[in-house]
């Protein structure tokens, strides 16, 4: 019998169980399932993600050196490869697309007062995507180019607190624009995007649902001059002009004005130009708040770097998303522990000391205390010589 709760245990207790059963019944996930059910196979992917493992025999060995410990920490079945394997192909990768969605709700509520960085009380969202490059041969399904294979992620973050808000995994082929068409605008919220979503058509949509945009302009960009504003050129800021459209369609699919900002970056000596509907904000805020758009890059480059979605454990469609989606959840679940336990480390700090501690019989606080603890050297006693 265990004394204690590893803290494997401690930070699967945080997350919403009953929540997660609802998932599951959705799409009928444990229907006629006698052993690993749904609950397992994402605790096991869980640690799978919290530890580093790299591959279906590299989690099993790992876990069964555990023993009687698993079944403290909620998993009751064997862990096998082929369990696992048959989990990946066979369980509706939906169910933990869901779940992932309910810890973005729970996240965004904890991360809801964080500084933004610039003075706003608007909602401010990033939206990119990032492309992860398969093996056309072990996955055929994702073909990109005629010797390449790729799937794209798309995400949508809140800037408070860096929460992806709206997550979609496509084919490689997908462009950006088109994940315009599912997002749903909230008014008043701006939305901060690269040359890639510049659909004019798209765009005037955002603006008739009283949503804000601000994106760059592209080199062949062209308009016509209506009003000059004055500006500070000492904020970088170069010009400040009210402009209409001039080519047909875009004239056509957008047929109000625009606000077109030209500001210079003194540190990276560039020019940059931003297309915007907002006519209130100063320009150089403008300028900020593009700027904080590189925090979605920062999100992409850190799950590429700390979790497992460049290599995968299954090659079907269904058993990349399974594990893309996990580990996303863990990404999430990693956030809220952060802000519920009131946490000072890093992200990845935290992620660091429960690759090396989940198994360990402790609070989970302690783990993160930072207290030294002396190191006790045997005492030298003095010893007769034997000989004088």
């Amino acid at each position: 019998m265990l004394a204690g709760s590893t803290i494997f245990t401690q930070i699967m207790e945080l997350l919403p169980w009953s929540r997660f059963q609802t998932c599951v019944r959705r799409y009928q996930g444990d229907y006629k399932v006698k052993t690993f059910h749904c609950a397992e196979h994402f605790r096991v992917m869980a640690f799978a993600q919290l530890t580093y493992r790299e591959s279906l025999r590299d989690i099993e060995t790992c876990l069964r050196v555990m023993g009687t410990r698993l079944y403290h920490m909620g998993i009751r079945s064997t862990v096998s490869r082929n369990n696992l394997s048959h989990a990946n192909e066979t369980r509706d990768w939906r169910i933990y697309a869901d779940f992932a969605q309910i810890l973005i709700d729970r996240a965004k509520m904890l991360y809801a007062d964080d500084p933004l960085g610039v003075d706003l009380d608007s909602t401010v969202y990033a939206l990119d995507a990032t492309t992860i490059d398969l093996c056309m041969n072990l996955f055929p399904w994702a073909r990109f180019r005629k010797t390449k294979s790729a799937i794209k992620l798309h995400a949508l973050m809140n800037l408070r607190g860096s929460i992806p808000e709206f997550i979609h995994i496509s084919e490689g082929k997908l462009h950006d624009v088109n994940i315009l068409d599912l997002l749903v605008p909230a008014p008043g919220a701006f939305y901060i995007m690269d040359r890639a979503y510049l659909d004019f058509g798209r765009l005037y949509h955002l603006h008739r649902e009283r949503a804000f945009f601000i994106s760059r302009a592209k080199k062949n960009f062209k308009c016509s001059r209506r009003y000059s504003h004055e500006v500070q050129k000492s904020t970088g800021v170069q010009c400040d002009q009210t402009v209409i459209l001039t080519t047909h369609y875009p004239a056509k699919n957008y047929p109000e004005p625009l606000r077109r900002i030209r500001f210079y970056d003194a540190e990276k000596r560039k020019r940059l130009v931003f297309l915007t509907n907002n006519f209130e904000l100063p320009a150089d805020t403008i300028a900020d708040l593009y700027k904080s758009r590189w925090h979605i890059e920062l999100f992409f480059k850190w799950i590429k770097q700390h979790l497992r979605i460049k290599s995968f454990f299954g090659t079907s469609e269904n058993a990349v998303k399974v594990q893309i989606w996990t580990a996303v959840s863990t990404y999430l679940l990693v956030a809220i522990m952060k802000k519920e336990l009131r946490l000072e480390q890093s992200l990845y700090s935290i992620l660091q000391v429960l690759s090396l501690s989940l198994f360990e019989k402790m609070p989970i606080l302690e783990a993160f205390s930072q207290k030294y603890v002396p190191v006790q050297t045997a005492q030298t006693w003095k010893q007769l010589s034997l000989f004088d």
